[in-house]
């Protein structure tokens, strides 16, 4: 049974955005080798056209970007939408009742499924899916965004953290 996790990039004060900080060159490799280790992806709408960048190759890409791209493309992905009527490659949509795709990817596959993006693993934590919390702690305070939780939840029990890049900690939770 795979298990399902959310993890972003956070600031201090708690929010997630692309735009105003991005990871190390540590950190970005990083990602590299977790995306190399998914089962898959679950996407909302919003996260997934932000991601759909990774599709296409581009010719002044470093090595390391270049292989965040092939882990990427090479994933299978799952896009929660109900305004999208197609997706791109190795990517369907999840149609029908949520909790009920949801439960079923799980118990089809093995290994860690990436949760992407705040508002979908909200619906996710509302039903009760989420195994995992990864926070990617940055030293950055935005004072506005989109908050890593987008809404209230149950308590939860830290398991582990780590040190990745000189600046950043990941923080990973569990439902207490």
């Amino acid at each position: 049974m795979a298990k399902l996790v959310f993890g972003m990039n956070q600031s201090l004060d708690g929010y997630v955005d692309h735009m105003a900080f991005a990871p190390s060159l540590t950190l970005f490799r990083y990602f590299i080798e977790e995306a190399k280790g998914q089962s898959g992806s679950v996407y909302g709408r919003e996260m997934y056209e932000v991601m759909r960048y990774w599709d296409d190759d581009h010719p002044e890409w470093t090595a390391d970007e270049k292989a965040f791209a092939a882990a990427w493309q090479s994933q299978s992905k799952w896009v929660v939408s109900r305004s999208l009527k197609s997706v791109g490659p190795n990517a369907m949509l999840v149609e029908g009742d949520l909790e009920v795709a949801i439960r079923k990817l799980k118990a089809e596959r093995d290994g860690e499924i990436e949760v992407a993006g705040p508002t979908l693993a909200q619906s996710l934590t509302e039903l009760g899916l989420i195994d995992e919390y990864r926070i990617y702690l940055h030293p950055v305070v935005l004072g506005h965004g989109k908050p890593y939780f987008a809404g209230p939840r149950s308590p939860l029990r830290l398991v582990a953290n780590h040190r990745i890049a000189e600046d950043v900690i990941k923080l990973t939770y569990v439902p207490a």
